[in-house]
């Protein structure tokens, strides 16, 4: 099965059907719910009072039904129309919910003899919603002021800032710009959890760089590297230098220092197995099969129109009929 971001745009793969398929599949919804636990636990936030965090990569609202179930307050984004109207539904619902249950509930809105204000962060049927929506592309920057977050979540959306999916888009750049702005809106002291699915270990890297050049420091923390399934990969970012990531779930650190980022300060994956890179060509200059399919995929990425790889790509021609 071919990654979701190599088909193109966020906004197209996320269309209305993708849409209620992603928020009715009881094993998505498992998945972004444990992702989202998992992210909050990495955060530590202040268990005596309610935080203010950006969901970047909202989607339908799993990682913020989460955040309100924590007793936090939330503003969520996303650059799908159809994901969002999936979780701009679930907000009426739930909101007409609470309201039927205040009405036979017999609680009395108006008693004011609270002792004092942790009763409002309770579960409650009574309990306001507390989380909003926008329609926002993060790779072009996020437009709120500067300061007004705690923190920060990301469920499964960094790695779409790693492709080029329309003519101008250079991923570098956009995850600079990304970066630059979650600095600016972020608290002084705040932290910022954001799992991702990277493609290679090279994209992992250009990430950790780009969060450790605007001024980040934190690692990638990896859970249970040594599985395929249950592998994840958490980016922990903070604004204190001295701050190192934690240790992954499995009694494993997946964050390694690389000779690179020990002097950024952001701690990076570094890569196993076989010489990085893409494919080089073959003795005397012949292209091999495994440089043609690079080829082939870096041309995809650019949005140009490439042939359908065959059981034929690659093969090798007699030298005369």
């Amino acid at each position: 099965m071919s990654r979701p971001e190599l088909t193109g745009h966020a906004s197209l793969f996320y269309n209305a059907k993708e849409a209620r398929k992603y928020n009715s599949s009881s094993r998505m919804v498992g998945v972004q719910r444990e992702i989202t636990e998992r992210a909050i636990e990495l955060l530590r936030l202040p268990e005596d009072r309610p935080s203010f965090v950006l969901d970047v990569g909202c989607g339908s609202g799993l990682s913020g039904q989460v955040l309100e179930e924590k007793g936090h307050a939330w503003v969520g984004c996303d650059v799908s129309r159809d994901m969002l109207n999936v979780a701009n539904e679930r907000i009426k619902e739930n909101m007409l919910e609470r309201s039927e249950a205040a009405a036979s509930g017999g609680i009395d809105m108006d008693d004011d003899d609270d002792e004092d204000d942790d009763s409002k962060y309770d579960d409650s049927p009574t309990k306001p919603f507390t989380g909003d929506l926008m329609h926002h592309d993060m790779g072009t920057g996020l437009p709120f002021r500067p300061a007004t977050f705690d923190a920060c979540v990301s469920i499964s959306a960094l790695q779409w800032l790693c492709y080029s999916n329309a003519k101008g888009q250079i991923p570098k750049k956009r995850l600079t710009r990304f970066f630059s702005s979650l600095y600016q809106v972020l608290r002084r002291g705040a932290r910022a959890v954001l799992q991702f699915y990277p493609e290679t270990a090279e994209q992992a890297i250009l990430i950790s760089e780009c969060a450790a050049k605007v001024g980040f420091a934190g690692g990638i923390v990896v859970d249970y590297p040594n599985s395929t399934k249950a592998k994840k990969h958490y980016l922990v970012l903070s604004f204190d230098r001295a701050y190192k990531a934690p240790s992954g779930l499995d009694a494993m650190d997946g964050a390694l220092l690389s000779s690179a980022s020990a002097q950024t300060g952001v701690r990076v994956e570094q890569a196993r197995g076989k010489r990085g890179g893409p494919p080089r060509k073959g003795k005397g200059g012949t292209k091999t099969k495994e440089w043609i399919v690079h080829k082939k995929e870096t041309q995809r990425k650019k949005g140009k129109a490439v042939k359908t790889d065959t059981k034929y790509t690659g093969r090798k021609r007699p030298a005369r009929f």
